[in-house]
């Protein structure tokens, strides 16, 4: 069976192929092993066309698929894992500093977000890798290089010249930005990744005047857009049919109540909020204000600017308490998805990274608090409008990709938050059954058919998956077995 047969037949079978290889062997008539090798055919790219290669995570590989009997997770694994480093990774050294541009994949362009994503996982692998090490500061590098660039863009290229085709876009749009969609989920993502590198490797080096320059934009933009003094220098509007690209009133969103809560315009799925006041990325920014004035105050000494980012941390912390708790008739308190401060509250969640599923994942919340345990049973349920279950599985969408589409994220997000070790195994059972032959996560597919899927090359959900694997093989690996 050649691989493109190979890959029509599993996708006729769907998610049930894997439940069903004895029926692929007896039709074979092969030996275990070879049988294997067609079940499962080489898929990840061959070591000549890798982006960047890494000894630490090619062991952790091999370790994995030694130690984990089911064959086809250790397939998805070696796949999934390293496919941000084999196809997404363009590094270099500029002025004899690392330098790394990330794209999402099949976009080629880098997103703060995505780009500190997709890497993130890689962390504790550096020790082991002082290329991966510089890979990553590479990685902070390049953010800090955008970020001046401009604070409100979301999406950057590393050529100038290169064309965009939202260049028409109404807003202060520059050479070498992609798009200018203000997401305030992109401002703390490089924080993170910079916090995370930092305590691991205790290297400072990437973190010199021009990363405190960048740190400095990203406070102004966060009190600018608390809106306490006016609508901010920022608008932005798009001549789209798409109603998820509108902002209304201007380009500035609707009216806000300024209670110290930090707007964000556009969503972490580059969707437009409909309350601008996004809660889970003001949880998100309470913990990255906290990191970056943690650093700002040791390594350069600026009691001042650690002090204000700090200071700003607890406002929003504060104003949380107070304005993202809504009484809901069947689940208690819960947080609300987006408030605009006036007691209008969105109650919902998005697939998309920070959103309430992923609060305690991204340091938001603590996993025992109450109120995520209630707006946990709220979100991965049918009361959840952008909750879908189908016959294939169940999980939370969006406005992006829209009605009936599961994006795998939250699945491997929902294992990754979890206590239950039942709730993280059939987590990674609905995410073996749904790749649809192909080896990889995708963005999203659909509820009853996985076939049906966007983004056939997505590393941000690849790797993701590679981290919830890893975490499970090193915390329960019992729960790989079945």
């Amino acid at each position: 069976m050649n691989r493109r047969n190979f890959i029509k037949r599993v996708g006729l079978l769907g998610a049930g192929y894997a439940l069903n290889k004895s029926m692929v062997f007896a039709h074979s008539g092969n030996s275990l092993e070879s049988d294997s090798l067609t079940l499962f055919p080489a898929v990840r790219r061959v070591p000549s066309e890798r982006h960047f290669k890494s000894p630490a995570i090619e062991k952790a590989i091999d370790t994995f698929k030694k130690k984990v009997k089911n064959k086809e997770l250790g397939w998805l694994f070696e796949n999934c894992f390293p496919n941000t480093l084999d196809t997404t990774i363009y590094y270099s050294e500029k002025n004899g500093r690392p330098d790394t541009y990330v794209i999402t994949g099949d976009i080629d362009a880098m997103w703060l977000r995505d780009s500190s994503a997709q890497v993130y996982p890689y962390l504790d692998f550096m020790s082991e890798d002082k290329k991966l090490q510089q890979m990553i500061a590479g990685v902070i590098n390049k953010q800090t290089t955008f970020i001046l660039k401009d604070p409100y863009a979301n999406a950057f290229y590393d050529d100038d010249k290169k064309y965009t085709r939202w260049t028409s876009d109404h807003t202060e749009m520059k050479p070498g930005i992609h798009e200018r969609k203000y997401e305030l989920d992109s401002l703390c993502y490089p924080i993170r990744l910079a916090y995370g590198y930092w305590k691991k490797t205790n290297d400072a080096s990437p973190f010199d005047t021009q990363w405190k320059e960048a740190i400095k934009a990203i406070l102004k933009v966060c009190k600018e857009q608390q809106r306490k003094d006016g609508n901010g220098s920022y608008s932005f509007r798009r001549t789209s049919e798409w109603a998820i690209d509108a902002v209304p009133m201007g380009g500035v969103g609707y009216k806000t109540n300024p209670v110290g809560l930090i707007c964000s315009t556009f969503r972490p799925s580059d969707d437009a909020t409909i309350f601008p006041f996004l809660i889970p990325s003001n949880f998100f920014a309470v913990a990255s204000l906290k990191q970056a004035s943690e650093m700002v105050r040791k390594i350069s000494k600026d009691n001042v600017l650690a002090d204000e980012l700090m200071a700003l941390s607890d406002e929003v912390r504060k104003a949380l308490q107070e304005y993202a708790v809504v009484n809901h008739p069947k689940y208690g308190k819960v947080y609300a998805f987006e408030v605009d401060g006036f007691g209008s509250a969105y109650l919902s969640d998005d697939a998309n990274v920070p959103n309430l599923l992923a609060l305690p994942y991204l340091g938001g919340t603590d996993r025992n608090d109450p109120i995520y345990e209630n707006t946990r049973r709220f979100v991965w349920s049918t009361d959840n409008s952008f909750f879908f279950k189908g016959r294939m599985a169940e999980g939370i969408g969006g406005h992006h990709i829209g009605a009936d589409m599961i994006w795998p994220m939250s699945i491997i997000m929902r294992a990754l938050t979890s206590k239950d070790g039942k709730e993280i195994q059939q987590c990674i059972q609905t995410l073996q059954h749904t790749h649809a032959g192909t080896g990889f996560m995708h963005e999203s597919f659909h509820k009853d058919d996985p076939k049906k899927f966007t983004r056939s090359w997505f590393a941000w959900a690849n790797t993701l998956f590679g981290e919830l694997l890893w975490k499970t093989f090193n915390e329960n690996p019992a729960l790989l077995e079945y």
